[in-house]
């Protein structure tokens, strides 16, 4: 039987929410349900739409996702949509267990055997830069994505300007010609400092410039690819097809929906076929865990317009806890030739170490977002 019989909720270091799903016969999926620093509301909002789906079949995932996102008079945002992304990854992995398959056959099956990730590096300074840049790549890391900045000024000064070039040329020097660095704005820049910026580092050969807009001002995105060659990229503060498609009509080249927070498997892959209309490639925002990691593959796997992966393993902010250390077996993760291999085992093809989930629940989190303000005490986003 795949009757749901009961789902639990996991708040584990560093800011992770983990969602257990388990069906009568005691088949057992997770979910990432991680919205970064508003986890705990999260977590109530998965015990919520849990009373949706106690008693039912797990296998019905659409059916349970049409119900979940479209069954109250309010939807939407990303607190329903992470919650939604939770359950509906722990859905496809109990489905992917029960048949015996990974996601990826279940979504269409593998339209490539490896998929090409990055790494985000830290780093104020150009020299800090190249030593942040110059460990991924000794990893076997074959592109980056780092900060255009920190706190910007509303109208950038001449050397806030410079240090962003600064910064990315010192990027661009360690990497050579073979290699990528992304660079991304989030949200930090106003539409006017983007647009000054972007020609500036045009002969860096950015892979794409991301979120140079907050996603409230997603009608302004449009201004911005007008100004600049490089390819544009934007999505992880979007959860839904419709939340996507005027970013898509105003010409961005990459959607970077986040899969813990854009609905799960479910939307992402409808996201990615919408994309595909417009000829945009896919490269989901996950800066998270193994599971979220895991499930952002397995569409990947089978999604021809995929682009790239992110990833955190290594990152500079994960503090008490690495992204494998809930995992049994690390090597489905591990790279090669900055790649991951298709995974192949059942479900999401990761098995999770449930002792030190529940290990790290018990002593849980409290992440919350930094908080900036600019010299004038106004605050900046971060």
């Amino acid at each position: 039987m795949t009757t749901i019989a009961r789902i639990e909720t996991f708040l584990v270091a560093p800011r992770w929410l983990f969602v257990r799903v388990e069906t009568e016969s005691g088949i057992v999926g997770w979910g990432e349900a991680t919205c970064e620093g508003r986890s705990e509301t999260v977590r109530a909002a998965v015990e919520q739409l849990g009373e949706l789906l106690i008693g039912r079949d797990a296998l019905r995932i659409e059916d349970h996702w049409q119900v979940m996102t479209k069954g109250s008079f309010y939807r939407g945002g990303p607190i329903l949509a992470s919650a939604v992304a939770g359950l509906d990854q722990a859905l496809w992995d109990i489905a992917g267990k029960r048949y015996g398959a990974p996601v990826h056959q279940l979504l269409g099956g593998p339209v490539r055997d490896r998929i090409r990730v990055y790494g985000w590096v830290g780093g104020d300074e150009p020299n800090e830069v190249r030593d942040h840049i110059a460990a991924q790549v000794a990893a076997g890391l074959t592109a980056v994505k780092m900060n255009a900045s920190g706190r910007m000024s509303p109208i950038a000064s001449v050397a806030e300007l410079d240090g962003v070039v600064q910064r990315v040329a010192a990027a661009r020097e360690v990497l050579g010609d073979e290699r990528d660095v992304a660079v991304d704005f989030h949200g930090r820049f106003t539409l006017a400092n983007a647009r000054r910026v972007a020609p500036l580092l045009e002969p860096y050969r950015p892979l794409f410039l991301e979120e140079p807009v907050v996603p409230e001002n997603s009608h302004l995105i449009g201004d911005f690819v007008r100004s600049t060659t490089t390819p544009v990229s934007t999505g992880e503060r979007l959860y839904s097809r419709q939340e996507f498609l005027p970013v898509l009509q105003a010409g961005i080249a990459v959607a970077q929906p986040d899969l813990s927070h854009a609905g799960g498997i479910t939307e992402v892959r409808k996201i990615a076929a919408l994309a595909e209309v417009y000829d945009v490639q896919l490269a989901p925002h996950c800066p998270l865990g193994p599971i979220a990691l895991a499930a952002c593959l397995q569409v990947g796997f089978a999604t021809p317009n995929y682009l790239i992966q992110e990833q955190s393993i290594g990152i500079h902010y994960n503090l008490g806890a690495e992204v494998l250390d809930y995992c049994l077996d690390k090597t489905p993760l591990t790279f090669v030739d900055g790649h991951v291999e298709r995974l192949t085992a059942p479900g999401l093809g990761i098995e999770i170490d449930e002792q030190a989930v529940r290990a790290a629940d018990k002593r849980g989190h409290a992440w919350r977002s930094p908080m900036w303000r600019h010299r004038d005490g106004s605050y900046a986003e971060w």
